[in-house]
């Protein structure tokens, strides 16, 4: 009896193992259906389960915290029918899927002379691997047999001799993990890119890996860097690997083929979608044919670009363009059957996502790509990175896209009679001469009448008007009549009045081409002279962004100074969050907000980080953000925006200027800003997006608190949803919201040094970077009152409203 019961224990030792926190199997385990091991560090398990709308079942890697959610398949294209399936080693020490048949449905099939005794683990990466239990050593691995899921530490592999590839097969459908007809993968020659391939044809690529992102997805430019690596071997095979994050995320080819990147979002027990790969017509593979442009925010959406034409009119009006466009002319090099194309030259096309098929050499210089394309007679376009170096095309032109701020520049060779002929760039030279003459000598006369009446202001203002005009290449920027400015607003009658200042006013106007324009006159009362004004046209003349309002052209006439900007039905974001009325709060819930608050950030780190010069805007506040017709925001108002030097981290100025609310504590009290100034304006900005109310109109006559007070009150308490917009349904959010209160309270740090900068903040909201600091208290949480002044006197010079009653004022503040 007693041997009985030692039999029977003994028996179950195999089966007391799989109940402990082991993340390996071994030879003395049978492994069953209802079985699972769990990783190291509890992330991944291997077991048995079935996909929606079937009873198959399948061995597979999944989450531990979403067991539906596989990233490895072993039989994808043998299911289980019951759940009689058995993971055992066989006597050759590979690892054996059977069902109840004792048929083999999967095996890890390794041949050649390998020990016999061998082990399985399921790691923290996500990895199976098989290995020597001796030597520790690894004789296959899950990872170097994909399924639908690209993990990072994980890689995709191209031979650019052989043609070997390691791609991602996507399931059959959402109920059968059979490969299908989708693949995703790596293609190396030349320039590497990521593709998506449909029955083996391309369907989407993401343009040339430069080094640090991939070219033609305009989301990794800003804040996504550094996500992956790629390197190559001494056999000519290029490897790509996603980097290893503080959080869950994958990167999947769905059963529609498309690539989507998720994120576990742990307070809501679910993954979030934050990017997919198609997202609209121009993303798919040659929408618009050989030589033709796409442009999502065209309509339609394809166009040939200058010098092309379509090859069937008949088509490309019906909407199907997939032949393309051609020439209208030959090739000056093609028709002399000569190389030197002296008679040929370059059209210039901004922002772009390079076309398929670039030969690559490298360089540094621009202008060595232009001689090398412009000499050799095949060479039809060229484009320069300074990580790629020359990239250069002989074939027809596919896959070419145009973004909006980001991407690189494409040089079309042409013929030179579709470029500007000899008689245009003499009348090109001719014209703004005479213009500029006219116009200096209608000056000099006016400043001698001004002067004999008035003294020298007018123009002293028309000199620094020319010498800032020449830093800010305004010969590039339109210039518009008071006339047709005037006419384009009716007079500027009140009922085309969009908003006011303290720079004066904006009106809606109409050009005769029927475009919309925002018409920014500024008041000869302003405090806003000459010098604000040139500083917007220097700053904003040089930036482009999708989120940085544009700057269409200007006017300056005797006092007249007017700068005209693309319109936003919208308005500005001040109006719609504090509408008394509350009529914008339907349309901003959210989703919405959250949106506005990202896209904000990005356009701050495009002027701190990504643009040519570096800029500090100063006043970054909600009637400074405007919205276009998809709620879309905009950074506008650069009057008062410092351009820093590549060396620059902070500056200091005699003359504070901005809104007072929005200003951080050593830029109000010392003069001294730099990036961390708007950083604090930001995290205001979140509060005031967030709460719905106005951070200079928030009083807590109870508890004496500021919004930004009241914000770190209720944080404190973990009660931050009696915090948020009384609008906004947050059920569903929570766990964003509460982050994005944290987050904003990181901003608004006393000390410059303790606020993130706006690429951390960026990598922070989306999650990125997972875990948070603790924040300290704001040092504005109080409302001033008169116990905080005590016996502070100061000249009174620029007094500040406020909805305290005080009587402190800051000399050298210059309030808007």
């Amino acid at each position: 009896m007693n041997k009985n019961i030692i039999s029977f224990v003994l028996s179950l030792v195999p089966l007391l193992c799989l109940c402990l926190d082991t993340d390996t199997l071994t030879s003395n385990i049978t492994f069953r259906d209802s079985d699972t091991i769990i990783s190291g560090g509890h992330v991944f398990k291997l077991g048995f389960f079935s996909p929606v709308n079937t009873t198959n079942r399948y061995l597979a890697v999944f989450y531990n915290v979403s067991e539906k959610t596989t990233v490895w398949i072993a039989n994808r294209d043998r299911p289980l029918n019951d759940s009689s399936g058995t993971v055992t080693f066989s006597r050759n020490g590979n690892l054996v899927l059977t069902n109840g048949r004792n048929e083999t449905l999967w095996s890890t099939n390794v041949t050649g002379t390998y020990p016999r005794n061998t082990s399985a683990q399921i790691q923290n990466n996500g990895n199976f691997v098989l290995s020597d239990t001796s030597t520790r050593s690894i004789i296959w691995e899950s990872f170097s047999h994909p399924s639908d899921v690209f993990l990072p530490t994980m890689r995709i592999s191209d031979n650019i001799y052989t043609g070997h590839k390691m791609v991602i097969p996507a399931w059959k459908n959402e109920s059968d993990p059979e490969p299908g007809s989708w693949i995703g993968g790596l293609e190396a020659l030349n320039v590497p890119q990521i593709f998506i391939w449909n029955n083996g044809r391309p369907y989407w690529r993401s343009g040339p890996w430069n080094g640090m992102i991939l070219s033609g997805v305009p989301d990794m430019y800003s804040p996504y860097l550094a996500l992956f690596s790629l390197w190559n071997d001494t056999t000519g095979t290029f490897y790509m690997t996603p980097h290893e994050l503080r959080f869950l995320t994958r990167y999947s080819l769905n059963s529609t083929g498309n690539i989507e990147t998720t994120m576990w979002n742990n307070q809501q027990r679910k993954w979030d979608v934050t990017w997919v790969a198609v997202q609209n017509e121009c993303d798919v593979y040659q929408t618009c044919g050989p030589f033709g442009s796409c442009n999502i925010r065209d309509s339609p959406i394809c166009s040939c670009t200058r010098g092309f034409e379509p090859v069937n009119n008949e088509e490309w009006e019906s909407g199907n363009w997939t032949s393309g466009c051609a020439r209208r002319r030959q090739l000056s090099c093609e028709q002399s059957n000569n190389t030197s194309g002296n008679r040929d030259g370059f059209l210039r096309l901004r922002f772009t996502k390079v076309p398929d098929f670039a030969e690559r050499f490298p360089s540094s210089q621009p202008d060595v790509c232009r001689t090398r394309c412009m000499s050799n007679c095949s060479c039809i376009a060229y484009a320069h990175d300074s990580y790629i170096g020359c990239m250069s095309w002989s074939e027809p032109l596919v896959d070419f896209q145009m973004f909006n701020g980001v991407g690189i520049d494409l040089f079309l060779r042409l013929e030179a009679s579709e470029l500007d002929n000899h008689s245009d760039r003499m009348l090109v030279i001719i014209i703004p001469v005479v213009v500029g003459f006219a116009a200096i000598s209608f000056v000099m006369i006016i400043a001698w009448f001004w002067n004999k009446r008035k003294g020298k202001r007018f123009a002293k203002s028309a000199i620094v008007f020319k010498d800032e005009s020449e830093k800010a290449n305004v010969e590039e920027l339109p210039l518009f009549s008071f006339e047709i400015l005037s006419n384009a607003t009716n007079q500027f009658h009140e009922n085309h009045l969009l908003g006011r200042g303290g720079f004066g006013f904006v009106y809606k106007g109409y050009l005769e081409n029927g475009k919309v324009i925002a018409v920014k006159r500024l008041s000869t009362a302003s405090g806003q002279g000459t010098e604000e004004f040139m500083n917007e046209v220097v700053v904003i003349s040089k930036l482009q962004h999708r989120n940085l309002v544009r700057l269409i052209g200007c006017c300056v006439e005797g006092e007249e100074k007017m700068l005209i900007y693309e319109y936003m039905p919208n308005k500005s974001l001040d109006g719609c969050l504090f509408d008394p009325n509350h009529l914008s709060h339907k349309i901003l819930d959210w989703k919405k907000r959250f949106s506005i608050i990202e896209s904000i950030g990005r356009g701050l780190m495009y002027l701190h980080k990504d643009s040519i010069l570096k800029i500090i805007h100063r006043d970054l506040k909600p009637s400074n953000v405007l919205l276009d017709e998809d709620w879309n925001p905009k950074i506008s108002d650069f009057g008062m925006a410092r351009i820093f030097g590549g060396n620059e981290d902070f500056d200091n100025t005699s003359r504070v200027v901005g809104t007072y609310g929005y200003m951080a504590p050593e830029y109000a009290m010392e003069g001294r800003f730099s990036e961390k100034s708007d950083v604090y304006s930001f995290g205001v900005l979140m509060l005031e997006i967030i709460s719905g109310k106005k951070n200079t109109h928030y009083y807590n006559q109870e508890l004496s608190l500021s919004l930004l007070g009241c914000a770190w009150k209720l944080w404190n308490e973990e009660n931050c949803l009696n915090f948020v917009d009384q609008t906004i349904e947050s059920s569903n959010f929570e766990g964003e919201i509460v982050r994005c209160i944290h987050i904003a309270l990181l901003c608004i740090q006393e000390f410059p040094n303790e606020r993130p900068s706006i690429q951390t903040i960026l990598s922070m909201i989306s999650r990125e970077i997972i875990n948070l600091q603790m924040p300290k208290q704001p040092v504005f949480a109080e409302k001033w009152n008169r116990s905080h002044v005590g016996t502070i006197t100061t000249q009174r010079s620029s007094p500040v409203g406020y909805p305290c009653s005080n009587d402190l004022t800051i000399t050298v503040l210059d309030g808007r």
